[in-house]
């Protein structure tokens, strides 16, 4: 594998995250440079003014091309600031007791390929999945080629950006003579790297939080089958805060940034003077603080989760939930509240996570641009090959 550096361009929701990255012979990855910059040209999931954001990329890539003294031709990119689409879609073959054939699946996988095309012409395909195999109703961990059987079917879940979207972002890396390599969804990257710090854990929720901003996603059998957003984040919960008991935003980040594990908090004890600084001292009870966001979290995780009818039938599979809080001082104070709220039953099992270190974020989307993920069945470039040729060729090398 060569070593020379390569080129990742995360789009979040408030800024762009430019790093330069290395990995050596033992697959150990290395920052070499990074900028991080508030974007601009960007509005509610659309590129608004093409110029604004070429010119903004197109800066900084020069540099850091300066930096590293390297040209780069092409680019990783990893988006979290487009609306994405998602299709759980299956085929299946009538066996009659005959062995399964490579012909049996390209059968089924041209269909699904008609089929997707057909109701997503305005739709470009960004990651496509083998989600599930299953033979004669039962489930198989690997492709049952040779097999005998009556029934063979074939699930695929699909991740589709608009392509008027993707064009754009073309054209703005086209701008700064730059190609996209291979685009990836911030949510898959993070699924994968949950499953290499446990590779028995391939079936799960993810809840990322923000000050602003919220997203589910929902990985199943190593496959990114859901994702939602929504315009909200924690910044609501010290707003409801700070409205209920009439302090300012920054005696209440002081205060939860004090407290850690408010949830243990006694029924009577107050909060103390040194809050208040140059304001009037007033009786408020630390308790009070903890039932507002007690109340608010709740709210959050039945909307996100709980009462959501986008997932409602997820809810009977695995109940494992992963939440990453951006802010520190938030997590700490109300961790156990948040596993209480987003607690299903006796079955669920809760994790509160930290936001990954840029480190492992890039360190995980170069294994899968180099390397592909198990479960995914084409790149993401465009190339001459039709996608069947290339979806067997991932699967049988």
């Amino acid at each position: 594998m060569s070593n020379s550096p390569k080129l990742f361009i995360s789009i979040g929701n408030n800024e762009i995250t430019i790093i330069v990255g290395r990995s050596d012979e033992l697959n150990s990855f290395e920052i070499l440079e990074k900028l991080i910059m508030p974007i601009d040209g960007i509005k509610e999931n659309k590129i608004s003014d093409l110029n604004k954001v070429s010119n903004l990329i197109k800066r900084n890539i020069l540099l850091i091309e300066q930096k590293v003294n390297y040209t780069f031709k092409e680019i990783i990119l990893i988006l979290d600031n487009f609306e994405t689409s998602f299709l759980n879609l299956s085929g299946f073959k009538r066996l009659n007791g005959t062995q399964i054939s490579k012909e049996n699946i390209t059968y089924i996988l041209n269909s699904l390929k008609s089929y997707v095309e057909e109701i997503e012409k305005n739709k470009k395909i960004l990651h496509i999945f083998n989600s599930e195999y299953c033979l004669d109703k039962k489930k198989l961990n690997n492709l049952p080629i040779g097999l005998f059987g009556e029934f063979y079917t074939h699930e695929l879940s699909l991740a589709l950006i608009n392509k008027n979207d993707y064009k754009n972002l073309e054209s703005i890396f086209k701008i700064c003579n730059l190609k996209i390599k291979k685009t990836l969804l911030e949510s898959f990257v993070k699924g994968t790297l949950i499953n290499e710090l446990n590779s028995k854990i391939d079936t799960f929720f993810y809840v990322q939080m923000s000050d602003k901003k919220s997203k589910l996603f929902y990985i199943e059998n190593n496959s990114i089958k859901y994702e939602q957003k929504f315009n909200f984040g924690t910044e609501i919960i010290l707003n409801d805060i700070c409205k209920i008991t009439s302090l300012n935003n920054d005696v209440v980040k002081n205060i939860i940034f004090e407290n850690n594990n408010m949830s243990d908090i006694p029924q009577t004890e107050l909060l103390e003077k040194k809050f208040f600084k140059d304001n009037q001292y007033r009786k408020i009870k630390k308790k009070l603080i903890v039932d507002v966001s007690e109340a608010r979290i709740k709210e959050i995780s039945e909307i996100i989760y709980k009462k959501n009818v986008n997932v409602e039938n997820l809810l009977n599979k695995k109940k494992l939930v992963f939440i990453e809080i951006e802010d520190k001082k938030i997590s700490n104070c109300f961790q156990e509240i948040f596993i209480k709220c987003f607690t299903l039953n006796d079955l669920t099992k809760i994790q509160i996570l930290e936001k990954p270190r840029l480190s492992e974020l890039f360190a995980t989307a170069d294994k899968i641009s180099s390397y592909g993920w198990i479960k995914e069945v084409i790149p993401v470039t465009k190339r001459s090959e039709s996608l069947i040729s290339r979806i067997f060729r991932t699967i049988f090398g």
